[in-house]
């Protein structure tokens, strides 16, 4: 893969790495410490022949990004657990109507107004599901520079794909962290685009929401002459409402199933000194940093430990999970917040002993400290 070395911060790679993916449009509202991914790409999109709009408010953010979208382009929000709650209610229309967008939350001290300046990680569990209804959530998560540009770009392609929305999950530490990545030429990203489907046939026979059912729609662009309905509602094939029991029922279990039956493409993870490991530290996000180093120091003390990042939260990389929870008997849970993900590693291992970290202060936790944890504990 060609890569080039850049200096920067992770919101400022995020910015770069949409416009890079193909991005054309962005809409939001600035809200710390998300807000530089609006600053840079409202520089960098009409450069590159897009727009990007600072919208009233973090509702309106998201509906723009909804209509770009459905005009075919690749759009995207940017904001931070606040604005993820203001968003929800048009996140599920995006699961319904299945119209793919990529948001990017900088996730801060929580719930309401919390620690705005400050990291956590405590919108894990609204990523899972932020919106109600059923539907499966695509959430993957950054844990270094580097990520913040190439998980965006996945992003992007998983949203097409997928046809629905896709929350890219970094953090205050990572978002205003700055330094080196190693990351793709603007080339190689564009080269690995993978654009959404499009029906070529009759219009007559279009019928957007009549497929498989492990398979998204297939949304042709407004504007184009192929005509359907859009709405929140329960719809049939051509996205008109309806209550018709079996189409309703069919339609809630594709929208799960489309994500379920595919996790194989979805699943990422990283394994780090795990061969031997007696000690299985699971941590992700900008804590898995303070993890690799802290994993360091206990080897040099003689303590074998290793780490579990998951990359995709959701869907969780559940086998992986359950190969490692079940081989090691030693298991540590680290977050910034609390259980929220050490929650899904009992559900996957059926295990009630797992240890854990956790910090909801608005501070990043130090390698010292899962260092003495774990020598506390194991």
């Amino acid at each position: 893969m060609a890569t080039r070395e850049v200096i920067s911060t992770g919101n400022e790679l995020s910015a770069r790495a949409a416009v890079d993916a193909g991005c054309e449009f962005f809409g939001g509202y600035p809200l710390t410490p998300s807000s530089e991914i609006m600053h840079v790409i409202s520089d960098l999109l009409p450069k590159n022949g897009g727009a990007a709009i600072q919208m009233e408010d973090e509702i309106a953010g998201i509906c723009c990004v909804i209509g770009a979208s459905m005009s075919g382009k690749r759009a995207l929000t940017a904001t931070s657990g606040p604005g993820v709650s203001l968003k929800a209610e048009n996140l599920g229309l995006a699961q319904m109507a299945e119209v793919p967008l990529v948001l990017v939350n900088v996730m801060r001290g929580g719930p309401s107004t919390g620690l705005p300046t400050r990291v956590s990680q405590g919108d894990v569990l609204q990523a899972k599901n932020p919106s109600h209804g059923d539907y499966k959530s695509i959430t993957l998560c950054a844990g270094s520079l580097a990520e913040c540009y190439t998980e965006v770009v996945r992003a992007f392609n998983i949203a097409d794909r997928f046809m629905q929305p896709v929350i890219v999950l970094t953090d205050e530490t990572l978002g205003h962290m700055h330094g080196k990545a190693i990351i793709p030429t603007a080339e190689e990203v564009k080269a690995g685009i993978v654009p959404r489907k499009k029906f070529e046939g009759a219009k007559e026979d279009y019928h957007p929401y009549e497929c498989e059912a492990d398979q998204p729609a297939v949304l042709n662009p407004m504007f184009e002459g192929y005509r359907y309905h859009f709405t929140g509602l329960h719809h049939d094939k051509d996205g008109f409402p309806t209550e018709e029991i079996n189409t309703c029922k069919a339609l809630i279990e594709r929208l799960d199933n489309k994500v379920e039956a595919h996790k194989d493409e979805l699943e990422s993870y990283e394994e780090f000194m795990l061969d031997d490991a007696d000690v299985l530290i699971i941590a992700y996000g900008s804590v898995s940093l303070a993890a690799k180093e802290a994993i360091r120091d206990l080897r040099k003390d003689g303590i074998k430990a290793g780490l579990f990042r998951p990359i995709t939260l959701w869907p969780s990389p559940d086998k992986k999970i359950k190969e490692y929870t079940d081989k090691i008997k030693n298991v540590l849970c680290v977050e910034l917040n609390i259980r929220q993900y050490t929650e899904e590693i009992e559900r996957i291992s059926s295990r009630r002993d797992l240890e854990g970290l956790y910090k909801v202060n608005g501070r990043a936790i130090s390698p010292a400290e899962i260092v003495s944890k774990v020598k506390e504990v194991f």
